[in-house]
């Protein structure tokens, strides 16, 4: 509890958040405008699926790039990433055309890319030496919530604005990028700066960042497969929009919730623990909520939030570790990755299902849980991670190169 005091104290974390939470909340806005778009423009439901693409498939390839550029150029332009973001997703509204409009998006989703390696390059630069698991879960529970209240956000503002509702979406960013560009104005002197290029040029300990990569793609394969295709399941069993709207949001809800969770057990236990423990409490709970559907779904619906989707902040902070001279690019690496897989998942898991049924192409998310639990054995302990730091080329494997592995400066970043 104290750390969890601690972080909320901390006013540049606290703001940093809040980015965080817009950013992702238009990824929420976005399927709330389909029936304006298709109104509008006289699409299908096919076509109009090319906007999330666009938006989220920019967002996704490019946060590799912006990582490097983060390393290389520092973060203090944050700001300026959210502002791209708020701006352009406020002129969707506004598109004159579908071609234009899949402009804007893809504009837009530029935006998120750069916010999200940034943002988190920041925070590891804010984070604390106690309590430092809790405080990234919290960052990386802004985006939950912010993805999660996007829609309800879109129904008002859409509600009363129709399409030009998303200017409205300006307001909000404008404002937390201007906190966030007063903050950031502070970056690394020329010798921090020379120290940082210096550390970026040593190697890294390739299995277990591999099995952090791997197993953030597991997750979001199981975390975004299981969102997108809850709806029309229960649709299918003849369960109402009224219940399988909540549902679905309970189990966004929950992984907040278990993300901070999980984030504390870390600070105590350790991350690899944590990750590895989740990982076989999530076969049971996938077993749960793919046969046993129906009222008791909203339990198992808390039970996989909790367990499935709460593990992201601690493989974000490994591979930052694993990366310490590049961990720019280690976040967008993750981060990115993640969304990939969760993208290339779905139409996998759809494709399973045409043939045998929904609830088989659901319930095969087991296999892809205990598949994955071999390779999180893989992953750094903490032990490993603290000779990597001390001793890099004693602590790397057998045949493998070391990991220059040193925390990097922390420079009057935010003040």
């Amino acid at each position: 509890m104290s750390d969890l005091i601690a972080t909320f104290r901390n006013r540049a974390l606290v703001t940093l958040m809040l980015g965080h939470f817009t950013v992702d909340s238009y990824v929420g806005l976005l399927p709330v405008l389909y029936p304006l778009l298709i109104g509008r423009f006289h699409l299908n439901l096919e076509t109009v699926g090319l906007v999330t693409l666009a938006y989220v498939g920019m967002s996704s390839v490019s946060q590799p790039v912006f990582g490097l550029l983060a390393d290389r150029w520092g973060t203090r332009f944050t700001g300026l990433a959210l502002v791209w973001t708020a701006a352009t997703f406020a002129a969707v509204g506004f598109a004159p055309s579908f071609q234009w409009l899949l402009a804007i998006a893809f504009a837009s989703g530029a935006g998120s890319a750069a916010f999200h390696p940034l943002g988190a390059l920041t925070v590891r630069r804010l984070l604390p030496k106690r309590g430092a698991s809790t405080a990234m879960s919290i960052y990386v529970t802004g985006g939950t919530v912010g993805l999660a209240t996007g829609p309800i956000i879109g129904i008002v503002a859409f509600g009363l604005f129709g399409m030009r509702g998303t200017a409205l979406m300006l307001l909000p960013g404008l404002v937390i990028a201007a906190v966030l560009l007063f903050a950031m104005r502070r970056t690394p002197d020329s010798a921090t700066r020379a120290a940082l290029q210096k550390s970026a040029a040593g190697r890294v300990a390739m299995v277990p960042l591999l099995a952090t990569i791997g197993v953030m793609a597991s997750r979001s394969w199981t975390v975004v497969t299981l969102q997108a295709f809850t709806p029309t399941w229960y649709h299918q069993l003849g369960y109402s929009p009224w219940f399988y709207g909540p549902l679905v949001t309970t189990l966004v809800l929950a992984s907040a919730v278990g993300t901070v969770g999980c984030g504390t057990l870390a600070d105590r236990f350790g991350r690899r623990t944590v990750i590895l423990v989740s990982l076989v409490l999530s076969i049971p709970a996938v077993l749960l909520f793919v046969l046993f559907p129906g009222p008791l779904g909203f339990l198992w619906a808390v039970l996989l939030g909790a367990l499935a989707a709460s593990t992201a902040p601690l493989m974000l902070m490994l591979a930052q570790e694993l990366m310490s001279g590049r961990a720019g690019l280690a976040s967008g690496l993750i981060m990115g990755l993640g969304f990939v897989a969760g993208a290339i998942g779905v139409p996998v898991t759809g494709a399973v299902a045409d043939h045998l049924g929904l609830q088989i192409g659901l319930g095969l998310q087991v296999l892809v849980v205990v598949i994955t639990i071999p390779i999180a054995l893989r992953l750094p302990s903490e032990a490993m991670l603290g000779r990597l730091r001390s001793h890099p080329a004693a602590a790397s494997p057998p045949g493998l190169p070391a990991g220059d592995l040193a925390p990097r400066p922390a420079g009057p970043i935010v003040r």
